[in-house]
């Protein structure tokens, strides 16, 4: 006997019905100018050799390297069975990295697509990667549900540390911007993840260990009620956090990561960028929109709408062009220049005032046909 995974097929809610036809409708749409992919988009970033062209990581178990232009996937890299959670490439050994719920890093050389080294020492889900060369190695450091960092020795495969502090799974990594140069001894990494904490830690080769608390400054940092998916500096050296407590925070380095900006959102935030150019700070929600915000205000500048499902990464490119992935399988990607932004509102503002005139007209009794009026007049001499 055949079985169905048809959701139609099983007993749902109102509600659930209702949600899915929402989708379903929405899916529809072109804003974005949408490359569909045959699974949910867990990651995204940029390739570094090429601006016209991304990596993504998808829950199929595969990562992709797709011609945004064209939008045409132009490269696969195979072999995990399970998602695929985060993706970092290396263009110093020309290396694709890629965070796995196997609990291990996959690699691939990028010009055979074949897989290379698997890292394996987590206990659990791999959720963030990063590469990076220091002193005369190449770095890998991963984070993992399981509360630990391991930095490996990206040539030999060997753990170097293993770093424990945080109580629950760690999220996001971000390397401090003014901490770190290529030929030095050491590098600063933040972390973050579900205890709501930001830590710091001091990785050299030799050595690795947390940055403790100081007279002026605590450790770890606290600035969310709850997880933080995203941490990123942006060129001034503030970090910007995206948490699932609903709210983006700007942490200003000269006031010791106190809280500088927050901008509220209606639900968990994913990812957050700034574009330093137009000055807007970028941020992907769980409740499927694309926000753009002033950054020196603080104030909500545009929505772009598009996806029909949870956004889960965002990237900005050359040209102020913002990439967004997401779970509905789509790539979608806005223009941050003024006209384009200007002309985004003007389109957005005609669509709401469209739907309003159509719910109007909804409410509105219909006009009547020529034998309803000649009813209607009988009616009326018959009451006189």
């Amino acid at each position: 006997m055949s079985r169905s995974n048809d959701p139609a097929n099983f007993f749902q809610t109102t509600s659930a019905i209702t949600e899915a036809a929402r989708k379903a409708e929405k899916s529809k749409n072109s804003k974005g100018s949408p490359i569909k992919r045959p699974s949910k988009i867990l990651a995204v970033a940029t390739d570094p050799e090429n601006a016209g062209q991304i990596y993504i990581a998808e829950a199929a178990g595969t990562v992709k390297r797709i011609a945004l232009e064209a939008g045409k996937t132009i490269a696969t890299f195979a072999g995990p069975t399970a998602p695929l959670t985060s993706v970092a490439i290396s263009s110093k050994s020309n290396t694709v990295f890629a965070g796995c719920w196997d609990k291990s890093i996959w690699s691939w050389a990028i010009s055979t697509r074949k897989p290379g080294r698997r890292f394996q020492g987590h206990s659990d889900f791999v959720k963030a990667v990063l590469v990076f060369p220091l002193k005369d190695k190449e770095i890998l450091v991963s984070a993992s549900a399981d509360a630990s960092i391991i930095v490996w020795d990206v040539a030999t495969g060997e753990k170097l540390h293993r770093l424990k502090g945080h109580t629950r799974g760690i999220l996001a990594l971000a390397i401090d911007p003014a901490e770190y140069e290529p030929n030095k001894d050491s590098v600063v990494v933040f972390s973050a993840g579900s205890d709501r904490e930001i830590r710091r830690w001091n990785i050299g080769i030799s050595s690795a260990a947390e940055i403790e608390a100081t007279t002026d400054m605590s450790a770890p940092i606290i600035a969310h009620e709850t997880s933080i998916d995203t941490i990123r500096f942006d060129s001034d050296g503030e970090l910007w956090t995206a948490s699932a407590d609903k709210s983006v925070k700007c942490l200003s380095r000269a006031r010791n990561w106190e809280e500088d900006t927050k901008l509220e959102h209606p639900d968990f935030v994913r990812d957050v960028l700034v574009d330093e150019e137009g000055g807007w700070v970028v941020t992907a929600c769980r409740d499927e929109e694309v926000r753009c915000w002033d950054k020196s205000t603080g104030k909500l500048h545009h929505v772009f709408s598009g996806h029909f499902e949870e956004v889960t990464g965002l990237l900005l490119l050359p040209d102020q062009k913002v990439v967004s992935v997401s779970i509905d399988a789509t790539i979608r990607q806005w223009s941050l220049k003024a006209p384009d932004l200007a002309q985004a509102i003007k389109e957005a503002e005609e669509e709401k005032l469209g739907n309003k005139e159509e719910e109007e007209e909804e409410e509105m009794p219909g006009l009547l046909t020529e034998e309803e009026e000649r009813e209607l007049a009988e009616l009326m001499e018959d009451s006189e």
